[in-house]
C-alpha cells in the first residue's frame, strides 16, 4: 500500500493542481470527526489576488460553511507544508483537532518554526500534530516549482 494513501494523497494532488495554476504547489484537504472529507483545495493567491488564499484557510473557510459553524472540533487539516503563522492561528481559532504536514518549512513556517504558534500563552487551542507524512513528495514538488521559476 503507498504509505501516503488517502488525505495526504489528495493534498499532494491540490499542491500539484495549483502548480499548474502558477500557484505555490500547497494543497490541503479537511476531515470531520468521521474522516468525511468537508473541503479540499490548493492555493489561490495570485488567482485571487489574495494574500490570505493559502490552501488552509480556503478549507477551513468552506469546511466552516459546510458545517454551519466557525468551530471545527474533532475535524483533521491534512496539509503539504507546515502552516504560515497565519494558518497556525486559523487552525487555532477553527479549533482543528489534529493538524497532519508533510514537509516542514524553515523560513515561512509557524508550527515548529518561526513564531511557533501553538506554543505560544496566548494560544487557546493547541491541535494534536503530525508531520513528515508524504514530505519527500512534497518537498520535491516545491523544489520542482521554484527551480522552474529561476
Amino acid at each position: 500500500m503507498n504509505p501516503f494513501a488517502g488525505p495526504m494523497q489528495i493534498a499532494l494532488a491540490e499542491a500539484r493542481a495549483a502548480a499548474a495554476r502558477g500557484e505555490t504547489p500547497v494543497g490541503a484537504v479537511l476531515l470531520d470527526e468521521s474522516g468525511r472529507e468537508l473541503a479540499r483545495d490548493g492555493n489561490r493567491v495570485r488567482e485571487l489576488h489574495d494574500p490570505t488564499a493559502h490552501a488552509e484557510i480556503l478549507v477551513i473557510r468552506a469546511a466552516c460553511a459546510a458545517v454551519g459553524s466557525e468551530r471545527l472540533p474533532g475535524s483533521q487539516l491534512w496539509v503539504t507544508l507546515e502552516p504560515c503563522p497565519m494558518c497556525a492561528a486559523a487552525i487555532s481559532q477553527a479549533r482543528v483537532a489534529r493538524l497532519v504536514y508533510a514537509a516542514p518549512d524553515p523560513k515561512g513556517g509557524g508550527v515548529e518554526h518561526g513564531p511557533r504558534v501553538f506554543a505560544q500563552p496566548t494560544c487557546h487551542h493547541r491541535p494534536e500534530i503530525a508531520s513528515g507524512i508524504g514530505e519527500r513528495e512534497a518537498a520535491e514538488l516545491l523544489r520542482n516549482f521554484f527551480a522552474g521559476l529561476r
